[in-house]
């Protein structure tokens, strides 16, 4: 597509909402925030909202399923925290306090779409209808990601740092050209935009017209660097312009922020307007991961001010103000949540059964002669030591 045809785009865009295009790329000048730390609704003046940015309030069975989703996310963090303690699980990277972002990200998509996570979204995928033994398996220890992502449209959450945004934008532009009516959200941190590949992600995006959210949990720190260290940009959402996106900052511990950003984002990318940046400020509330020390770059003071953002508290507020959150509903939320985290105590206190043989049999599509004499080594070796 030539320069031309790109500014001819995002004019046709940008003219649905009666603003310049510059305007629709760049992030609104204030963050999206409709939701105070205690629960308070913001008056409309204060919502970061304008003209090309207005964003409706989620319905309130809408916000009811989030809510339901968070509680279960916050149990979930809590109970593979205790497993990884007892010994049950190799590691685990808490998102305990990202977990509004994570449900807002996978509850946005519809039937079909698909969600690209990395090791940090567990919440994700787990709203996204991954069974809980499933989504833990990789976490323990196991060779394989624990789930099938063609059955749930969901990528194995990514280790490698990036890696995923560019097996998101392939999975868009292959359904792109297959003429399917797909949306795919990539997930990454405020450390993945530091490396070359979400350069290389966004810039192929944007120059094929993708139907691909790029969202950004700036949680302030990648492992130890702080996000001063990273970027001199005014915000990262701030960076879509130089690819020919729009761009969206909101407050990542607002779940109805979160919520209506992401669903605008997902139906402006399902109606052919191209890729989107959204960056939700959040913060990691506990360490990168049970081998960190987070005590060693960032004082307990700057956590404690996190504390008072609790994005399960001031959604859970809002909703009780409301007269949504009754007794019998909060009971439900709460029995559902409990279930989950039983599955995973019961599952994760279970010894894996495991076959060294697996090894072999998913690296090729067909085994090189290599693999094919280790193998044999291998089940001559487990023949003998079972004699």
């Amino acid at each position: 597509m030539s320069t031309d045809a790109h500014a001819g785009r995002m004019t046709e865009v940008s003219d649905k909402f009666g603003i310049t295009p510059e305007d629709y790329m760049l992030p609104a000048r204030h963050m999206i925030n409709l939701l105070d730390p205690d629960g308070t609704l913001r008056p409309q003046d204060k919502q970061g909202t304008e003209p090309g940015h207005e964003y409706p309030l989620p319905s309130p069975a809408r916000l009811m399923e989030a809510y339901s989703a968070l509680v279960t996310g916050r149990r979930v963090n809590d109970q593979n925290s205790a497993l990884v303690r007892q010994g049950r699980m190799a590691v685990y990277p808490s998102s305990h306090g990202q977990e509004a972002c994570q449900v807002a990200a996978a509850l946005c998509l519809e039937e079909g779409d698909w969600l690209f996570p990395t090791y940090r979204d567990t919440v994700a995928v787990l709203t996204k209808g991954v069974a809980p033994m499933e989504v833990m398996t990789s976490f323990r220890g196991e060779w394989h990601c624990g789930y099938d992502p063609k059955a749930y449209n969901c990528a194995p959450m990514a280790t490698p740092l990036t890696t995923q945004l560019l097996h998101a934008v392939g999975v868009a532009h292959a359904a792109k050209l297959r003429g399917e009516n797909t949306v795919v959200v990539a997930m990454c941190g405020d450390g993945a935009t530091s490396e070359g590949d979400f350069h290389e992600a966004l810039n192929f995006a944007a120059v094929f017209n993708l139907p691909v959210i790029f969202f950004v949990q700036n949680n302030k720190y990648a492992i130890s660097v702080p996000f001063s260290q990273q970027s001199a940009a005014p915000s990262l959402a701030h960076k879509a312009v130089g690819y020919g996106m729009a761009g969206e900052r909101v407050d990542g511990n607002d779940l109805m922020a979160l919520m209506a950003v992401m669903t605008r984002a997902v139906r402006l990318a399902r109606e052919g307007n191209g890729p989107l940046l959204v960056e939700a400020h959040t913060y990691r509330m506990q360490a990168h991961t049970n081998a960190d020390d987070d005590k060693r770059y960032r004082e307990d003071a700057e956590v404690a001010e996190w504390k008072a953002k609790d994005p399960v508290i001031r959604i859970q507020s809002y909703l009780d103000d409301a007269g949504l959150l009754t007794e019998q509903a909060t009971a439900e939320i709460t029995e559902k949540a409990e279930a989950v985290a039983k599955t995973l105590r019961d599952g994760m206190n279970q010894d894996a059964d495991t076959d060294p043989r697996e090894l072999f049999e998913h690296v090729y599509s067909s085994k090189t002669p290599q693999m094919a004499e280790q193998q044999a080594m291998l089940a001559d070796e487990l023949a003998r030591e079972e004699a």
